[in-house]
């Protein structure tokens, strides 16, 4: 059975000062990638007339991942770093919307496989008032500068395949950059039970179901070598995930 998760206000000490824009980077294991990744996230940011910040949450890493933030010195916006106790993509990402206090809330992955001037877009989308907006490599205007192997993408097509049961509106699911609402997120991601690769679809789905509409934004693509995702194992927990997900419709 899933232990119902408390929806008491956070302590003020768990909360960001608020800012017009959060990004959480979730990660493990990312030293290599990380780095060049927060370097062109802040930089761009810089450059953008709303207030950031960057939210790095650590799912328990074992590498030098935390070393490499330490060693960022004045950054030119808002860098914070969290820890995440609860293992997987979904429990960190959760735990980086739960206690922000940010207008627009998103997150992206740290090997930045999506170009980060994406955000020009999304922001407008944002303002004019749509739910959520995220980057797709699967629809109309996308480009897949450097593809996945054939295996992940076999896989990625089954993926899509049950996703569609769960949200048949949404052509990419998957692509790791989503952007939403402030207020709208931080209510449905307390509702939100996966803390897997699947949370992504349960996330996206919470949001139609409250009445809010999805938004995709094609994308140039490509994929960073260095992925912890493991076919074996976080595959098939996924793939799990989406068919309970699908039954629970």
């Amino acid at each position: 059975m899933v232990a119902v998760r408390a929806r008491e206000p956070l302590p003020r000490w768990l909360t960001r000062p608020a800012v017009d824009l959060e990004l959480i980077i979730p990660a493990f294991n990312e030293q290599r990638r990380l780095p060049s990744t927060i370097d062109s996230t802040l930089d761009y940011l810089a450059a953008r007339p709303w207030k950031s910040a960057v939210v790095v949450v650590d799912n328990n890493s074992v590498d030098g991942t935390l070393d490499t933030l330490a060693r960022v010195a004045d950054p030119p916006v808002g860098l914070h770093v969290i820890g995440c106790s609860d293992q997987g993509k979904g429990a960190a990402v959760r735990r980086g919307i739960v206690t922000s206090s940010a207008r627009y809330i998103g997150f992206a992955d740290a090997d930045n496989a999506t170009p980060i001037d994406t955000l020009d877009r999304v922001m407008e989308l944002l303002r004019a008032g749509h739910g959520a907006v995220i980057a797709s490599r699967h629809t109309a205007g996308a480009h897949l500068e450097v593809e996945q192997s054939a295996l992940r993408r076999g896989g990625g097509l089954l993926f899509r395949t049950l996703a569609h049961l769960t949200v048949p509106g949404v052509a990419d699911t998957q692509c790791g950059f989503k952007f939403f609402s402030g207020p709208l997120v931080r209510e449905i991601a307390r509702d939100c039970r996966i803390d897997g690769f699947a949370f992504d679809v349960e996330l996206l789905a919470h949001v139609v179901r409250a009445g809010h509409d999805v938004v995709e934004v094609p994308v140039d693509w490509s994929d960073v070598p260095g992925s912890t995702f493991s076919a074996r194992r976080d595959g098939l927990r996924s793939m799990a995930d989406l068919l309970r997900l699908s039954l629970a419709r």
